[in-house]
């Protein structure tokens, strides 16, 4: 018979280091997604609305649903010396979860092998549904009574012995499984992610305006970045930490060895020597790992945004030669966008120039 202690304790062994069960229940938390999404918080990310009633309750997800497993990974690795190095380059920024294999297709198959094991345990049949961030499904909510970890002021899962880098992902099921305790927000009076987002995106405790997020603007958006919010991505190409980087649970960041999640070049490598590559060469840069969800034409409008961030006068004619000089209509960097970040980062670094006089 399977009882949620035999559930958790087999997680473990599959390459979680948390996991709880949440009812399956319309918690309160559940109900701020429409208030959220009137304010305008989700930008250009449509999706968000037309799934907001599945996000309103699991049992749309899973209609028979009766409990919530949630599952968590680590993964912040030791990260290895920065990548490519160029002198008068700048190195890029790119967020940790994006940094191993893609964590949408290792978490799935770790919880198929959890539910193939349910099903050896488990007499009878049950139903099960896995949602791994893509899915419909407010997993943060239901980390949080799964007693994985509280929400903190940043909107992120804070785990008080292991900190926010965790994977959420969780299995809805029919099962009648016992519960976890809440877990208990410990932020307190403590403001440091509201204070030090370069971008203001945390409006309000527990509150994020998407539109303002470095993460949303060189991964979520599709055309062109608001040209007043480039200069604030700084060197970030793909993704942001540092609303967990100077949180407190974080100061000792738990460490992971999973291979799964091992630090690869991606992050610390040069933007004008990724800028020179070809559209095949920046396939392979990415592949496998979570950048995939970006367009290369996105990440070509986010290098050279990086590029005019730099001051780095010098690197200025380094943006008339992408993809070692490919000229064709296909090829990403000849795209309204791309050459309108471009056009852009030309004259931010001519502004930053120093005068000669």
């Amino acid at each position: 018979m399977l009882t949620s202690a035999s559930i958790k304790s087999r997680a473990l062994t599959l390459g979680f280091e948390v996991c709880g069960v949440a009812p399956a229940t319309a918690l309160p938390e559940l109900s701020f997604l429409p208030e959220w999404l009137a304010r305008g918080y989700a930008g250009d990310m449509i999706y968000l609305h037309k799934s907001a009633h599945a996000r309103a309750d699991i049992r749309n997800f899973l209609p028979s649903a009766r409990a919530v497993i949630v599952a968590g990974a680590i993964y912040n690795t030791e990260q290895p010396g920065a990548g490519i190095r160029d002198p008068g380059s700048v190195q890029i920024q790119v967020a940790r979860y994006a940094r191993g294999q893609d964590y949408h297709l290792v978490l799935a198959e770790r919880l198929e092998q959890l539910v193939a094991w349910m099903r050896e345990q488990q007499a009878g049949p049950f139903d099960t549904a896995i949602f791994v961030d893509k899915h419909h499904v407010q997993e943060r909510v239901y980390a949080q009574h799964a007693g994985v970890g509280w929400i903190g002021k940043n909107s992120c899962v804070i785990n008080l012995e292991l900190g926010s880098f965790l994977f959420l992902c969780g299995i809805a099921t029919s099962l009648p499984l016992e519960v976890d305790a809440p877990a208990t927000d410990q932020c307190g009076a403590c403001t440091l992610c509201i204070d030090s987002c370069p971008t203001g995106a945390i409006v309000d405790a527990h509150v994020l305006d998407a539109t303002k997020c470095i993460s949303y603007l060189t991964i979520e958006i599709d055309g062109a970045m608001p040209e007043a919010q480039r200069a604030q991505i700084g060197d970030h190409a793909y993704g942001c930490d540092i609303c967990q980087e100077v949180c407190p649970w974080n100061l000792a960041p738990v460490l992971t060895a999973d291979p799964a999640w091992a630090a690869t070049p991606r992050h610390g490598a040069s933007a004008a020597e990724l800028w020179q590559r070809t559209d095949d060469e920046l396939h392979q840069f990415v592949k496998g790992s979570a950048m995939t969800h970006l367009s290369l034409a996105g990440l070509r409008r986010n290098l050279a945004t990086v590029i005019g961030n730099s001051g780095e006068g010098s690197l200025g004619p380094v943006l008339d030669r992408p993809g070692r000089g490919v000229k064709n209509a296909a090829h990403s960097a000849h795209t309204p966008v791309v050459e309108g970040a471009v056009a852009w980062a030309k004259k931010r670094l001519e502004r930053q120039a120093p005068s000669l006089s």
